[in-house]
């Protein structure tokens, strides 16, 4: 979508565009609010800004919305298609990653009770993997604090995919 189209939308409709870049309602509100922008770049660092910091309840309702990394979702949805996306990295063909993710999903889970995040656009699986088995070397204060920036990295990024000039 364009910029003009996105300043120029209804306010329902342009938080309807935002919402699959990550689903926490204060921010989708907040930069929807904030329109029109003057250009794309104002748009993302008005974005970035409103999501930091993300307060621990807005953290655990979005990811609720977020796959195990290694699973591509089903799902026909937008975020959906989004998550299929960045996750392109992740072969599910390398059954040796496959299962090291897997394996590691599954201590991260138990280790902090939630899925493993991580912005997977731009990185191979291999590199998912490293960060996953360094990241289960962190205590929950540390992760929690990585969580948030991984989800405002998505959000960000997201959309930058969306929005165009």
């Amino acid at each position: 979508m364009k910029l003009a189209e996105f300043n120029s939308a209804d306010p329902a409709a342009a938080q309807a565009i935002l919402r699959p870049c990550i689903d926490v309602s204060r921010w989708v509100e907040a930069v929807a609010g904030a329109r029109p922008y003057a250009n794309r770049d104002g748009l993302l660092a008005f974005a970035a800004k409103a999501a930091s910091p993300f307060t621990p309840a807005e953290v655990e309702a979005a990811m609720a919305h977020h796959p195990r990394i290694g699973e591509r979702p089903t799902a026909a949805g937008t975020e959906a298609s989004m998550s299929r996306s960045e996750q392109a990295g992740v072969d599910p063909a390398d059954t040796a990653v496959a299962d090291a993710l897997a394996r590691g999903n599954r201590e991260y889970e138990e280790k902090f009770g939630r899925v493993f995040l991580i912005r997977a656009a731009g990185r191979r699986s291999q590199d998912i993997l490293a960060a996953l088995d360094q990241r289960l070397t962190n205590s929950p204060e540390e992760e929690d604090s990585i969580v948030a920036q991984q989800l405002r990295e998505i959000a960000v990024l997201r959309l930058e995919g969306v929005i165009s000039e």
